[in-house]
């Protein structure tokens, strides 16, 4: 019987669909078992996109110069994902060195692990730990000398973006959920029924910096108890901004429900104090000359990053820090779309 992952680990009925080219996530089949259909997986590459169930590593030849991993060295990936930079580093520090990766959503944890020990990694050279990055600093007790160097991708992965049973996004039907554990605190469905207008506009604002909050979080408040699925916000938003389909509404109107969906997304899993708790305790993780690397997404992380990079090399912490935030390179940002926004970071502790 021809198979699909359906999230649980056990294999379903391949999901049918009309014509010669699937649409929905659960259809592309190929796209999800990339080791047995590669020849499938580099046509949607070499178009642009990334395939269903994947992520593409953003940054990767900037990250390696950063970093500069080398043979014996002990680094972190601070956000595991998909593993395409975990990967990348286990290629420089072997042999003899090792890779400790951290992800907080235990389902693509489990995979991402299972794809990587199929390609040989032994558990004395991946190291995989099911923790948010917040907590890196717990693995001093298995690293007492700390790291060589530390990776942290803060973005969402194509892997929950695309799949519409994690509620990500409005372009398809989904439980309006948006957790990176999904099996840890109120998805966003139930933090908005939690939540007033006001408090809601702050949200939308401080995360997001939506122009419309105040009028969405009135809108929001009041249709609250309707609002299950990412569809029931998306509408909301377009009827509450244009009175029109979110399908029908303007390109500004789409905007406002991208921002009122990351805003949701960031107070649901608390990124911003995972983010401060991560970079307060980053120089304590890293070794004399260590260095850190930090991809953010939006201004609000990056906001963050670079005040605790600055603050840190004013302090004598750092030894070094960027001024400005690398960008991929236009090649990159042609190749896969999903990395215009992407803003690297990077620091090196003193005392080396």
């Amino acid at each position: 019987m021809n198979s699909v992952p359906d999230g649980t680990g056990k294999p379903q009925r391949r999901a049918r669909y009309k014509g010669s080219h699937p649409r929905h996530f659960s259809e592309k089949y190929k796209e999800h078992a990339s080791e047995k259909y590669p020849e499938e997986v580099q046509k949607v590459v070499a178009a642009g996109k990334t395939p269903a169930g994947t992520h593409r590593p953003i940054c990767v030849p900037e990250i390696l110069s950063i970093l500069d991993p080398r043979p014996g060295q002990v680094g972190l990936d601070a956000t595991l994902g998909f593993g395409g930079h975990t990967a990348e580093l286990l290629k420089k520090v072997l042999p003899g060195g090792r890779i400790y990766a951290l992800d907080v959503d235990p389902d693509e944890l489990a995979r991402t692990e299972q794809r990587l020990r199929g390609r040989g990694y032994s558990d004395n050279e991946l190291i995989v730990r099911h923790s948010n990055f917040a907590g890196s600093a717990k693995l001093l007790n298995e690293e007492p000398a700390g790291f060589d160097f530390i990776l942290a991708d803060l973005g969402v992965s194509s892997m929950q973006l695309d799949d519409p049973r994690r509620g990500f996004t409005y372009k398809w039907e989904g439980p309006l959920d948006l957790r990176m554990n999904p099996r840890r605190g109120p998805s966003a469905a139930e933090l908005i029924r939690s939540l007033d207008a006001v408090r809601l506009q702050r949200i939308f604002e401080e995360y997001a910096d939506e122009p419309g909050a105040a009028v969405l979080a009135r809108a929001v408040d009041k249709n609250k108890a309707r609002i299950h699925t990412t569809l029931d916000l998306a509408e909301l938003i377009a009827r509450t901004l244009e009175n029109k389909s979110a399908a029908q509404c303007s390109q500004q109107t789409r905007t406002s429900i991208r921002r009122v969906f990351q805003a949701l997304r960031i107070a649901v899993n608390e990124e911003f104090t995972a983010l401060e708790q991560f970079l307060r305790r980053l120089p304590l993780c890293l070794k004399p000359g260590g260095r850190a690397a930090v991809l953010s997404f939006h201004s609000g992380e990056d906001r963050r990053v670079m005040e605790f990079f600055r603050q840190g090399a004013e302090e004598g912490i750092y030894a070094e820090v960027s001024e400005d935030p690398i960008r991929p390179g236009a090649e990159e940002r042609y190749a896969n779309p999903r990395s215009k926004s992407a803003l690297l970071r990077w620091a090196v502790k003193a005392g080396a």
